[in-house]
């Protein structure tokens, strides 16, 4: 780091200084128009984590930067996201973090730039990165066109959240049909608390899908999000569907059931998160009015 600003990394973020992590996150996202790190990031700063480590950066007593890197896991590389304060800007303490997060991470770590911004291009071409992953957020109104009809099968049941009890068929759902994803794939009852727990979660919106002869064993879900900060947009959050139970139409009916809930309750556009190569997913939103309007992309040394 440049001689005007100090990096340290923690395995656990002392309140105070989560919260000036936190504010500064929020001055970011308002000059930027795009969160710099993502709510999984955001959430790990409330307590210590085995997979997670943080990077402060800090001048004259203030927090200017942060890094939050996602250990590799399995076949996963390291993750991270950098967001810097924007009135500290233009002194290299960006490009430090990225380089100290790369280091950090190991071979193959790479660095997530939400929105794609050209800061994070013009910075990922003069540290040599080139994309590794690249992820759509794409939306569509609730409006028009007009969601199509329910095509409801026979001996299916969809009931909506039900407490606690549910939560080991939705991590053993969520972690089956996101194995591949390295973010997604490896949640614990600690991800779902850690949700459940927050001001905008509504156990009204996350639909589940059973065979009425197996009620308790989940086939998929649907767990849709409606933003505090802008109330006109719903999410669709994750939709999961269990392996063993794919071929039977339940993402595009549980992603209709959700659409409708958000509609219903004053969403008036809807957005969600696919990879841009998983051509399943992105086929299945096309078809259901979707359209890519943001793209993040994560960078990696070649």
């Amino acid at each position: 780091m440049p001689d005007t600003a100090t990096l340290t990394w923690t395995d656990q973020v002392e309140p105070g200084t989560a919260k000036k992590v936190r504010a500064l996150l929020d001055r970011a996202a308002d000059v930027d128009g795009v969160a710099p790190v993502s709510e999984q990031a955001v959430l790990s700063l409330a307590e210590a984590d085995s997979s997670t480590r943080h990077a402060i950066a800090e001048r004259a007593g203030e927090v200017v930067g942060y890094a939050n890197l996602l250990a590799a896991h399995d076949e996963h590389p390291a993750m991270a996201e950098v967001a810097v304060d924007p009135e500290a800007r233009g002194a290299g303490i960006g490009a430090d973090l990225v380089r100290a997060a790369l280091a950090e991470g190991g071979p193959g770590a790479r660095v997530w730039a939400h929105g794609d911004l050209p800061a994070a291009k013009a910075l990922a071409t003069g540290l040599g990165l080139t994309t590794a992953r690249e992820l759509w957020q794409m939306r569509r109104s609730l409006a028009t066109p007009e969601l199509p009809e329910l095509d409801f099968p026979d001996g299916l049941m969809i009931r909506t959240y039900a407490g606690p009890t549910d939560h080991a068929e939705l991590l053993r759902v969520n972690n089956a049909a996101f194995s591949w994803h390295p973010e997604q794939g490896g949640w614990t009852e600690r991800d779902i608390e850690a949700r459940v727990a927050e001001s905008w979660f509504d156990g009204n919106g996350l639909f589940q899908a059973f065979d009425i002869a197996d009620p308790d064993r989940l086939l998929g879900f649907h767990w849709t999000k409606r933003h505090p900060d802008a109330a006109s947009a719903g999410e669709v959050y994750v939709v999961g569907i269990d392996p063993s139970a794919q071929g039977r139409g339940l993402g595009r009916l549980l992603t209709l059931f959700g659409l409708r809930h958000l509609r219903a309750t004053g969403s008036t556009e809807a957005l969600l998160y696919t990879e841009a190569d998983n051509t399943a997913a992105v086929r299945t939103y096309t078809k259901l009015g979707f359209a890519p309007a943001h793209i993040d992309i994560a960078y990696a040394l070649p």
